[in-house]
């Protein structure tokens, strides 16, 4: 160790930079004793094992405002036992009620292994303290499998949190049931078909391509929710009083479980040139050959009442027969197909 600061009033000395931050050299009489996760005191065996290494230790963790050690108390009990005052240290500033979750972490990755018991009971303590943490983010940290921690969770009732959701390994916010998700996505969807799909994700706590699936379901007309039956005036989580659509005009209406949600509507008329919009933002359409070859059909096909009753005003008269004889057999051809659509979705739903 090479001191590159004077001793402060402290006695904390500056030992160096690292990726991880400043490593300091510390007395080792301004520490308190760790919070540890290990159910057995410090094992004697070990720590001898440690004052025979060559070299120096790793620094140890401490939280700065309590001076508490986090992670490392073996190597402080070596260091005493060799006669050291000073200890490599490097701090965090943690709010208290995480420092535990933390000291888990790191005595999981590294030094003497937690035992199966140890590992257990830190899960105990975790989920109490942090109970909208996922059963894989506990998991992570207590190197147990995800299945025992959420087995732990049922036996302790520690899934009494009132929150809806859970954070993750990766730090995202979800809820905790996938359905509850879905309806958020559905009712953003239909209240701004132009959000982008990563906000919809974002927003309602879902995957990039779960909140592409369920944009795709309402633009159908279709519940968000796969296979959610109809319960009641409403389906569960979609709000009472909402319209459902009627297929009573259709001589032969399909029956389904699924709830049935209009197409978002504009001015009182389904908005073409928006649903253009929401395709061409669909990656699953913009960055394959086949989807931009469907985009390019669609473009040229794609008609907005403010383009026929333009069209109207300007057809000279004796086309004009010829011209709705067209229209006709377009209409008919356009419906063929949206039934085709809907035919091959539900055989492959």
């Amino acid at each position: 160790m090479t001191i590159v600061e004077n001793p402060a009033e402290t006695g904390v000395i500056l030992l160096g930079q690292s990726g991880a931050g400043e490593v300091l050299s510390v007395p080792i009489a301004l520490l308190h004793t760790a919070d540890s996760p290990r159910l057995q005191a410090e094992d004697p065996d070990y720590v001898r094992m440690l004052t025979q290494v060559e070299g120096e230790l790793p620094p140890i963790v401490v939280h700065r405002p309590t001076m508490r050690v986090v992670d490392g108390m073996h190597r402080v009990r070596a260091a005493l036992l060799r006669g050291d005052d000073r200890i490599a240290v490097r701090f965090v500033d943690l709010p208290e009620e995480d420092l535990f979750l933390l000291a888990v972490r790191l005595n999981a990755d590294h030094g003497m292994p937690l035992s199966p018991a140890d590992r257990r009971a830190a899960a105990v303590r975790i989920l109490g303290s942090h109970p909208h943490l996922s059963d894989r983010a506990v998991a992570a940290a207590t190197g147990l499998a995800s299945k025992t921690v959420r087995n732990v969770r049922a036996q302790h009732g520690a899934s009494s949190s009132a929150s809806q959701t859970r954070i993750g390994r990766d730090g995202r916010r979800r809820p905790l049931s996938a359905a509850e998700g879905r309806r958020s996505a559905g009712a953003l969807i239909r209240a701004d078909p132009r959000t982008p799909l990563r906000q919809i994700a974002k927003q309602a706590g879902i995957s990039l391509g779960t909140a592409a699936d369920v944009r795709d379901r309402v633009l159908r007309g279709e519940n968000p929710v796969p296979g959610e039956e109809r319960t009641g005036t409403a389906a569960a989580g979609v709000e009472e009083g909402a319209s459902v659509e009627s297929d009573s005009h259709t001589a032969a209406p399909v029956v389904s479980t699924q709830r049935r949600v209009p197409l978002p509507e504009f001015g009182g008329q389904r908005d073409a040139a928006v649903v253009m919009r929401i395709l061409v933002s669909d990656p699953s359409l913009r960055f394959t050959q086949s989807g931009r070859e469907m985009l390019r059909w669609l473009s040229t096909r794609v008609i907005d009442p403010q383009d026929w009753r333009a069209l109207v005003d300007e057809m000279p008269a004796h086309c004009t027969g010829t011209v709705a004889d067209l229209a006709r057999r377009c209409s008919d051809t356009w419906r063929d197909f949206a039934d085709e659509l809907e035919r091959r979705h539900r055989t492959s739903a």
